[in-house]
């Protein structure tokens, strides 16, 4: 069984211009139709005693149509609420009296038919069309006598008019329908994006803080610890211990208004080149932590991108973090190496080493593998290289080191065109 359709303008907006301009058109027609069937009904009945019955009714009618698609069209009823139907119900009283006292007035009902139907439930509707169109057949074989078009031509254009009316109706509902539920899908999507951008912001956010703020502050505390040992038999050493971590102190806190401002690592501004940074980085590292770091670069430079030249530095600052912590190496070496389709970062040790798991991970656990157990460090590192396409290995053997190595790929060169 058919479930009652909602009024179809009942959800439009009291300014919405189709609407208002559809109202527009069916009073128009209605005026034009009954201004029409006044004409000849005084034309063709002069001096009947019914005229002024007619007249009057024809202007009230001509006044309540408008009148009642006007408070319809500003004011539409709210939600849950019914549709004022007394106006529609006021015009077609107007209308069955005026066509049983002329049948002329019978084909007014075309504009009536289109009203009820954008008024009406459907199961309502269809008999009220029904009843109107029994009054046009009524009228019109009480005006011109029996004949076959005249009783199977206005049920006919009902019926059309209902059935397609109807089908409009039906497929202005699913595609509202559509909208609907496209809404609430793009309205999930962006949901769903903001959710993975705050993921991926959250692991950035911790990508930098393990690179930069946790290595300056995990230097501190060596550093620190060295001189509190060493303050009564060895001041001069012990002060200099503090004066390193107060430099590293400083650091980090450059490294904290550069990352909240999100601007690139300290080591690569004021124009400084990758291989310059870490060049720095290499002296800095021997200076401070005792550790023998030498930088090798292999190749002629070229430029990098400045997401690329940070991942590389700051996977050499975790990586060097984790020598310096866990290997107990004896020295470390940094190799900057331009292979003509990719940039690759090795960073060696001769530390104790560790059992990898396969080629690209560690065995979690042992104090070399990353970080004491911690196991961020290396997949921090694999993270920014995925970014930017590119790859991390690891190589070990216990008692032998560890060589971590970042490959990123550089855009291809476009060869020059040869002239014809």
């Amino acid at each position: 069984m058919e479930q009652d359709r909602p009024a179809p303008d009942a959800g439009l907006a009291p300014d919405d211009p189709d609407a208002g301009r559809l109202a527009v058109l069916l009073d128009s027609a209605f005026l034009l139709l009954l201004a029409t069937s006044l004409g000849r009904y005084l034309t063709h009945h002069p001096g009947n005693p019914r005229i002024p019955w007619v007249i009057g009714l024809g202007v009230a009618l001509a006044v309540a149509q408008p009148v009642g698609s006007w408070l319809a069209h500003r004011r539409p009823p709210a939600p849950g609420h019914r549709r004022r139907l007394w106006p529609l119900a006021l015009v077609v009283a107007l209308w069955v009296v005026l066509v049983l006292l002329a049948p002329s007035f019978a084909w007014c009902a075309v504009p009536l038919v289109y009203t009820a139907l954008r008024t009406l439930p459907a199961r309502a509707a269809i008999p009220l069309v029904a009843a109107l169109t029994l009054l046009v057949v009524i009228g019109e074989v009480r005006l011109g006598g029996v004949d076959a078009n005249l009783v199977l031509l206005p049920p006919a254009v009902a019926a059309l008019a209902t059935a397609v009316f109807l089908y409009m109706e039906r497929q202005a509902e699913r595609q509202r329908a559509l909208i609907a539920d496209l809404v609430r899908t793009r309205r999930e999507l962006a949901a769903t994006e903001r959710r993975e951008g705050t993921l991926a912001e959250r692991e950035r956010l911790a990508m930098e803080i393990h690179d930069t703020l946790a290595q300056g502050l995990s230097s501190q505390q060596m550093l620190l610890q060295a001189a509190d040992r060493t303050w009564e038999a060895d001041p001069v050493t012990a002060r200099t211990h503090v004066r390193t971590a107060a430099e590293v102190a400083a650091r980090n806190l450059a490294e904290a208004r550069r990352f909240v401002h999100d601007l690139a690592p300290a080591e690569l501004a004021d124009g400084r080149t990758l291989d310059q940074a870490l060049r720095s980085l290499a002296e800095r590292e021997s200076a401070e932590s005792g550790l023998p770091v030498r930088f090798h670069l292999d190749g002629a430079p070229v430029p990098l991108p400045a997401a690329a030249q940070s991942a590389l530095l700051r996977i050499a600052q975790g990586a060097l973090a984790n020598v310096r912590e866990h290997a107990g190496a004896s020295a470390a070496a940094l190799t900057l190496s331009f292979l003509g389709d990719q940039a690759v970062l090795d960073i060696a040790d001769d530390g104790r080493g560790f059992h990898p798991v396969g080629p690209g991970g560690p065995r979690p656990g042992p104090p070399g593998a990353d970080g004491g157990g911690r196991g961020h460090g290396l997949p921090a590192m694999r993270a920014r290289l995925r970014q930017l396409g590119g790859t991390l290995t690891v190589e070990s053997t216990p008692g032998e080191g560890t060589v971590v190595s970042a490959a990123i790929p550089l855009e291809p060169r476009r060869a020059p065109l040869e002239p014809r």
